[in-house]
């Protein structure tokens, strides 16, 4: 039975329930009697299921990336993916600071809404997914969690696929705002030479990045570990051996820069260039768009590393004028 004590300033209610000890201030003595039917109740549901309970999405968010996001690659994204939303406020709280046992249904849609006002769908569905794994190994291995309450809160549309190709003038352009003049003397010039590379080989940005001399043997690179977390041979064109020649021996990779350097690098070029709208990954469809012409499906998959072929209509945007010239 909870112990109820006025106190200055308040209420403090003490609770003693199977050898668990809590005490809790409130401004009023409605609270605090609240607060202790409240969590006896949770205390002897936990004793008969095994949930642990008292634990933050906070908490939950940490644990997530030293036991699951360590063995991924994508591990740094999703870090900083749980540090934002555990900042985002929702219900007057932050999301971080939230109880596990306090994430409904209702309340992520709340959070989902919120979202969506400064956000694309897409993005909040990966936020989704990423806090669903969270609850999933919350429940399944920790035991913190009865069920999760992402189940069954409705998901809102992804944005419509990127549909855009590089033109030979946009090339010419950034090559000549990263002073890339088919030799390779600093980073700007070397990311110029990975945006020609990753328009040869459609590999990613992050892929490249990682490319090392000893994982080129002649005409094939090989990528100990992509995206997918699976190994993956890469046929190279003339073209891209000849880009390789051209780049430094003497670092630990062959383009030499990181991925963000990149990134920082080429969005810069892109506004001396004056180009409107192009990611460093939009190559990749350019590349698999043009690869569409040499290769057949299986071929082309099997070069890109995607295990499923409907992804290929994704990355594959022939215009209809284009289609229209072999007819």
């Amino acid at each position: 039975m909870a112990s109820l004590r006025k106190r200055a300033g308040g209420w403090r209610a003490e609770i003693a329930i199977l050898g668990t000890r809590e005490s809790k201030t409130f401004s009023t003595k409605a609270e605090a009697s609240a607060w202790a039917a409240a969590r006896e109740v949770e205390l002897r549901r936990s004793d008969a299921t095994g949930i642990v309970t008292g634990k933050t999405c906070r908490a939950a968010f940490e644990r997530y990336a030293e036991e699951v996001s360590v063995h991924k690659p994508g591990r740094r994204w999703e870090e900083i993916r749980m540090l934002a939303i555990a900042r985002h406020e929702v219900a007057g709280k932050a999301f971080g600071d939230l109880l596990l046992a306090e994430v409904t249904p209702d309340l992520l849609g709340k959070w989902r809404d919120m979202r969506l006002k400064t956000v694309s769908g897409s993005t909040v569905n990966r936020d989704m997914n990423l806090i669903s794994h969270v609850f999933t190994i919350a429940r399944r291995e920790w035991k913190w969690v009865a069920d999760s309450p992402t189940t069954d809160v409705r998901r809102p549309k992804d944005a419509a696929p990127r549909d855009r190709l590089v033109s030979q003038d946009e090339i010419d352009r950034l090559c000549l705002a990263l002073g890339y003049d088919g030799e390779v003397t600093n980073k700007s010039s070397a990311v110029a030479a990975a945006f020609l590379f990753a328009i040869e080989t459609a590999m990613r940005a992050g892929e490249i990045c990682g490319l090392t001399p000893a994982n080129v043997s002649g005409n094939v690179a090989h990528l100990p570990r992509t995206k997918n977390g699976t190994s993956r041979d890469v046929p190279l064109s003339k073209r891209a051996i000849e880009l390789i020649k051209e780049l430094p021996t003497d670092g630990a990779t062959c383009f030499g820069i990181t991925s963000a350097s990149l990134d920082a690098l080429f969005r810069k070029a892109r506004v001396r260039a004056d180009i409107h709208d192009l990611t460093f990954h939009d190559t990749r469809h350019e590349a698999i768009t043009r690869l569409a012409k040499k290769l057949n499906v299986l071929e082309l998959a099997r070069m890109v590393g995607h295990k499923d072929l409907r992804m290929l209509q994704v990355y594959y945007n022939e215009t209809a004028a284009q289609l229209a010239k072999k007819l």
